[in-house]
């Protein structure tokens, strides 16, 4: 496996390792120490999965504490742009965002670790994305920020989006402000 640092360095592009042959193929999601010594630690204690048509845009969700949760996204069939936003207060890049096309044919992961707002649009029907999660979900610890959010001027590609209700009716984040991670260095 392959680690790439993305434009915000907490947030890497995983490259893994596929094993073809005319029967199909192979490959290792995780393994504990490889992805330890990249620095993706977990320890992952819930796996999630999510089956999207073509245009269905689900986030920004973060999970702040008590349960503060980071993510490990893999796309088993189909194709997603994912997304990072940096929310963490007083961080240099608060605001910022990175984008990654993570698809079957691909391979790739993205590492969310907490403190960055997380969501993803399908550019497939039935994109199925899975991500491996560092915290049980919590209600109560659950935060859904607009993608229109003003500060972050997000830009995704042009189609017709479709999002849940909360999604749609999510606020901008100075709604959290005194909930949101601090940034320490």
């Amino acid at each position: 496996m392959k680690v790439t640092p993305t434009e915000l360095p907490e947030v890497v592009l995983v490259h893994t390792r596929t094993f073809g042959d005319d029967r199909g193929y192979f490959k290792e999601m995780w393994q504990a120490s490889r992805y330890r010594e990249a620095g993706i630690c977990g320890p992952f204690v819930q796996d999630n999965l999510s089956v999207s048509k073509k245009g269905v845009l689900r986030g920004l969700h973060l999970q702040v504490e008590p349960s503060p949760q980071g993510k490990l996204v893999s796309v088993l069939k189909g194709s997603v742009l994912d997304i990072a936003v940096d929310v963490r207060v007083g961080s240099p890049t608060f605001g910022q965002w990175v984008t990654e096309c993570l698809s079957e044919d691909n391979g790739c992961q993205l590492w969310v670790p907490y403190g960055f707002a997380h969501g993803f649009l399908a550019l497939e029907d039935h994109s199925i994305v899975t991500y491996k999660c560092t915290a049980p979900y919590d209600h109560g610890a659950e935060i859904g920020i607009s993608w229109q959010d003003p500060a972050f001027n997000l830009v995704l590609p042009k189609m017709n989006y479709a999002l849940s209700q909360k999604d749609a009716d999510a606020p901008n984040h100075d709604v959290f402000i005194h909930r949101l991670p601090r940034y320490s260095s």
